[in-house]
């Protein structure tokens, strides 16, 4: 983009020893529907530029929606007024080598443009979704919802960066709520806004659409009519759906560098995880292999590059069971000694980026889910994320999901209501004891991963195949 180049050009002060310019233009369309009508019809677009500069060891930032040199100019002023106050009182001293050098261009995968579906289209299509959702008077309620997302950025430095991505992504959901005898119930398709990804309305206008949504109206039926979840100790099946909230509290929240450092104590919690476990700590049985993976086509959070112009690499956090790298940017890995990823992400123009997940993947094991229930003489198999507790240390939690089917001598029978289990992070993963192979891996994401001060939600991304948990403590609710 010439604007920055130009204003890189004049940024001249002998106390700046680093200069960066991040220009970010983001267009967001949601639209609803509830009941067959049309709830939710909104586009927002914003726009701005992040200036850091980098002075005696400190960085400093200011932000500005003015698209213009002066503006600019004013911003980077700023920030170098706010680097040099905060340098007497650094607890850091950073060089250049945290912000290197990146020349790339990136842009995200397309079959179906959005241009491809007009908002009458769009709408239609969300209007039926919920008429076919409504397949029985007990069903009271049914959404249906699309967002599509169309963000750039532009990175330039003055140690010569200048890089480009471009991104499209799309989240969609539909969900249907059904009451019988004082009992209610919600299902949705595959969680919360879980099926978010990069790439167009292929995500969404699938060739099992309709399967889809009837599955959905059939499972909120059978969930009324169910038993509550037996509260016991038994083998415990997680779908990838319920698999990606596993992964983001107990693995990706507990290994973010900064997190360890404490820089999140006072807002989002500490984590359980010390620098001096990694290499040391078993995590999980040594089928456990996680993966940071910003390179993964059509994953919800993949990138060229963060949002410090270091370039995305895949890396193994967990590696046969063992803890062996954390998710720490270069700010973090240079303060901690540790290992790290290129993962320091800014949710938008006016927010400096931070340790954050981007995609955090289990990697496939070797065996099918014929053989992972047949060799289960009692258990529960779980999907969709409802419900989510977990200490400020990422040790202790509470998950509860959507959808629960009983297994019993190696054949999945019943279905049961308002499931939930809990656990210790560790001990549950060191109780994973078999993982799905390829065919039973589920690519999902979240739009909303909330961290930082002033807060900041990101999207991240994760992809897991069904796995199969030993001894885990599952228990029912409702009445």
């Amino acid at each position: 983009m010439q604007l920055l180049q130009t204003v890189l050009k004049k940024v001249n002060s002998s106390r700046v020893d680093w200069v960066g310019l991040r220009h970010v233009r983001e267009a967001t369309t949601e639209r609803m529907a509830r009941d067959g009508r049309p709830e939710l019809n909104q586009t927002n677009v914003t726009e701005g530029v992040m200036v850091e500069v980098l002075v005696d060891g400190q960085f400093g930032y200011a932000a500005t929606p003015r698209m213009d040199e002066e503006s600019l100019l004013e911003a980077c002023r700023k920030a170098e007024r706010l680097a040099a106050d905060a340098a007497k009182y650094k607890v850091f001293a950073f060089t250049e080598a945290q912000r290197p050098k990146i020349v790339k261009n990136y842009a995200s995968p397309f079959q179906k443009p959005f241009s491809g579906m007009s908002p009458k289209d769009i709408n239609d299509l969300l209007i039926q979704i919920c008429g076919k959702l409504k397949s029985a008077p007990e069903i009271v309620r049914t959404e249906a919802f699309a967002r599509t997302v169309e963000m750039e950025t532009w990175f330039v430095s003055s140690n010569g960066s200048d890089a480009h991505q471009k991104f499209g992504l799309i989240t969609t959901d539909f969900q249907a709520t059904a009451e019988k005898n004082g009992v209610v119930q919600r299902r949705t398709d595959g969680g919360l806004r879980g099926r978010s990804f990069q790439g167009g309305w292929e995500y969404f206008v699938t060739d099992d659409l309709w399967q889809r949504v009837a599955r959905v109206g059939e499972q909120v039926m059978e969930l009324v009519h169910a038993e509550p979840c037996p509260t016991e100790a038994m083998d415990l099946v997680l779908k990838p759906d319920q698999m990606m909230l596993q992964i983001h509290e107990s693995i990706g929240h507990p290994l973010e560098v900064d997190r360890i450092l404490g820089d999140e104590r006072n807002y989002a919690g500490w984590s359980f995880v010390k620098p001096e476990d990694f290499g040391t700590l078993q995590y999980g049985s040594k089928l456990m292999n996680v993966t940071f993976d910003p390179t993964v086509a059509n994953e919800y959070a993949s990138y060229a590059f963060d949002d410090t112009g270091t370039e995305a690499k895949r890396e193994f956090l967990i590696q046969d069971g063992l803890l062996v790298r954390g998710l720490g940017g270069g700010e973090s890995q240079i303060r901690s000694g540790l290992p790290g990823v290129a993962n320091q992400r800014a949710s938008s123009w006016n927010r400096a980026p931070i340790d954050r997940m981007a995609n955090l993947n289990l990697e496939v094991g070797t065996s099918s889910m014929d053989e992972i229930i047949g060799s289960i003489r009692r258990g529960v198999i779980m999907e969709s994320n409802r419900s989510w507790s977990i200490d400020d240390f990422r040790n202790k939690f509470q998950f509860g999901c959507e959808y629960a089917r009983l297994i019993e001598n190696g054949k999945v029978t019943k279905v049961l209501r308002d499931p939930n289990y809990r656990g210790i992070t560790v001990p549950f993963w060191r109780a994973l004891k078999k993982v799905g192979d390829a065919s039973t891996r589920g690519l999902y994401g979240t739009p909303y991963c909330g961290k930082g001060e002033p807060n900041q939600i990101i999207r991240v991304g994760h992809a897991s195949p069904v796995c199969l948990f030993e001894g885990i403590e599952v228990f029912g609710g409702g009445k």
